[in-house]
């Protein structure tokens, strides 16, 4: 005998399950593959993964490649330094290079009161003008 399907409010629980065996419940879900079948995936190297990929490498050489640029030419300026060199350091003061020793410099900022000041070597940004010649 047909039973017509109940009328649920509220559930709490699992939904009944159908007395009738042979009766077909309609399938929510979208067809695909078997259980025993693999769905085929997609490889992460393919399309836009590896464009991804391919322009993070693109970004990475050009950042390493300006930054040691930039270190090169500071180890260049560094190496240059000579007595009587007016710099600037990264601080934004002037002065004129008076010691050089290994790891630091010392710099004359005030002509009148002959004021010196002692700066590592990595603090100098910029050779501002050269010592002249003579």
């Amino acid at each position: 005998m047909y039973k017509p399907p109940m009328l649920i409010l509220a559930v709490d629980a699992e939904p009944p399950t159908p007395s009738v065996p042979s009766q077909a419940i309609p399938s929510t879900e979208p067809p695909g593959p078997a259980a025993g079948e693999g769905a085929p995936r997609q490889s992460p190297f393919s399309g836009f993964g590896m464009m991804l990929i391919l322009m993070m490498v693109v970004f990475f050489v050009f950042i390493m490649g300006g930054q040691r640029k930039e270190k090169k030419k500071k180890a260049k300026l560094l190496a240059s330094l000579a007595k009587g060199d007016k710099v600037q350091t990264v601080g934004g003061i002037l002065g004129t290079v008076i010691e050089l020793r290994d790891s630091d410099i010392v710099l004359k900022v005030d002509e009148n009161a002959n004021t010196r000041i002692k700066f590592s070597r990595s603090a100098i940004q910029s050779v501002y003008s050269e010592k002249p010649d003579g």
